[in-house]
């Protein structure tokens, strides 16, 4: 309704200055005095005026709105125009309540902002965000007290406490994350991620120190591996001790003097006193096995990392264990896509994983139906290559899965148990991961991702 009001008002005033423009020309053929002429022309001059300004008035108020949102300035108030009347009432009313919205907007930004800032100024986790230039843009107080470094407007300041710290933070790429120890007092982990804001790309990083994590977990391990070491050297080691005294008093109990001075000992005395000693040598042999796999799995070497073709690496494989998996009329099926992938890893030691997982697989297949074992490589979601062990064995119980990876633990009724051990530590070497999944009675899955 106001704008058609509009319209009427701008008709009306076109119409007027036509028939003044009319009436001046025609009186000016008339040959009436040029005062009369001149009056009409004056008038029309005026209408006009008014026209234009009454058009312009609308436009000005829309450019003041506007500039009023461009540079976020609400204090602006349009009230009613008594030179538009009641027509544009409403557009009034309209543009106030734009404003009031942006107010009420922009006061609730300020608020989240502020209790943005107050959150990040509160966590027990260093943040701190940057620019493209490696200019600050936020930087929280468990930040400053972690890597006390005076005067941090710049990211290349990180280089004062560590120079490795810094270039490891200037590679890492969003989502990546890495620890490392800066000093005896200080362990920092550090993760990354990405954002833009305003058109300019910035990186969030956040640092925790997780020494005292690390000294929980190390406790933790080493109790554990004494738990193991002593259950298994007592294993051993007791019933040596009691059949040694069972052999000190059988021989002498039951050892008797000749009379040239030789010993005598009775048959039945030597068959208990062999069968001793050959338990102690199997107990010792044990013993010695348990040390021997103790140190296998202390002493896995550093891997050596070369790109390679998976296929390269699984066509091996097939070779290397085609006759033993024949013998138990296991068929082996392998899977590469796409076929050219390549693998950075050192080839070696993920073949001596691959050889115990294929054994593991083949001794879990004893009764089962399904005589096939796969071996499936390829790019998962996230591009990360992986290879994959798949049996359909009796599988693992729950209760097992996770277990199976501890050292020395074992569900075979043989082995050492520290083949999936050292097989998930060489993996963790890689910077990569062994995984398994398992649904007893039907099948397992054990994964080994690269990266």
């Amino acid at each position: 309704m106001g704008f058609k009001s509009f319209a009427v008002g701008v008709i009306i005033r076109v119409l007027l200055i036509l028939i003044f423009i009319y009436l001046g020309v025609y009186f000016y053929f008339q040959e009436l005095p040029v005062i009369q002429v001149l009056i009409f022309v004056w008038v029309t001059v005026l209408l006009t005026v008014n026209l234009i300004s009454y058009a312009t008035t609308t436009n000005k108020k829309i450019s003041r709105f506007l500039e009023s949102i461009r540079y976020s300035d609400f204090s602006s108030s349009f009230t009613k125009d008594s030179k538009l009347g009641n027509s544009f009432k409403q557009m009034n009313m309209s543009f106030n309540e734009v404003i009031e919205a942006f107010k009420k907007t922009r006061a609730e930004k300020e608020e989240q902002m502020l209790f943005l800032q107050i959150m990040i100024q509160h966590i027990n986790t260093g943040i701190i965000s940057f620019d493209s230039k490696g200019k600050i843009g936020v930087i929280n107080g468990v930040a400053k007290q972690l890597l006390q470094i005076p005067q941090f407007k710049d990211i290349h300041d990180l280089g004062k406490l560590s120079v490795e710290l810094l270039q490891k933070v200037l590679k890492l790429k969003p989502g990546g994350s890495f620890s490392m120890r800066i000093s005896s007092d200080l362990h920092l982990n550090v993760q990354s991620a990405a954002f833009k804001m305003e058109g300019n790309s910035w990186t969030l990083l956040s640092f925790q120190n997780i020494k005292s994590e690390l000294q929980k977990n190390e406790l933790e391990a080493w109790q554990n591996l004494t738990k193991v070491l002593r259950h298994e050297i007592m294993n051993s080691m007791t019933p040596i001790a009691s059949l040694a005294n069972s052999l000190g008093i059988i021989l002498e109990e039951d050892t008797e003097e000749n009379e040239d001075g030789s010993l005598h000992l009775e048959k039945e005395s030597f068959l208990d006193l062999s069968e001793g000693l050959g338990t102690i040598s199997k107990r010792s042999v044990g013993l010695v096995d348990f040390v021997n796999a103790y140190r296998d799995y202390t002493n896995i070497p550093t891997p050596v990392l070369k790109r390679f073709r998976s296929k390269d690496l699984i066509d091996n494989i097939c070779v290397l264990m085609k006759e033993e998996l024949q013998a138990s009329d296991i068929k082996l099926v392998s899977t590469i896509s796409p076929i050219d992938l390549e693998l950075l890893a050192d080839q070696d030691l993920v073949q001596m994983i691959l050889i115990n997982l294929i054994k593991n697989a083949k001794e879990a297949m004893e009764i089962s139906s399904k005589r096939e074992i796969r071996i499936i490589s390829g790019n998962d979601s996230q591009s990360i290559p992986f290879i994959q062990v798949v049996d359909f064995g009796e599988g693992i119980v729950p209760e097992a899965l996770e277990r199976v990876f501890v050292p020395f633990f074992t569900t075979k009724k043989t082995g050492s148990g520290i083949g999936l051990a050292i097989s998930r530590q060489i993996m963790n070497l890689h910077k990569g991961s062994l995984e398994v999944e398992s649904k007893p009675g039907e099948k397992t899955i054990f994964t080994l991702r690269f990266g």
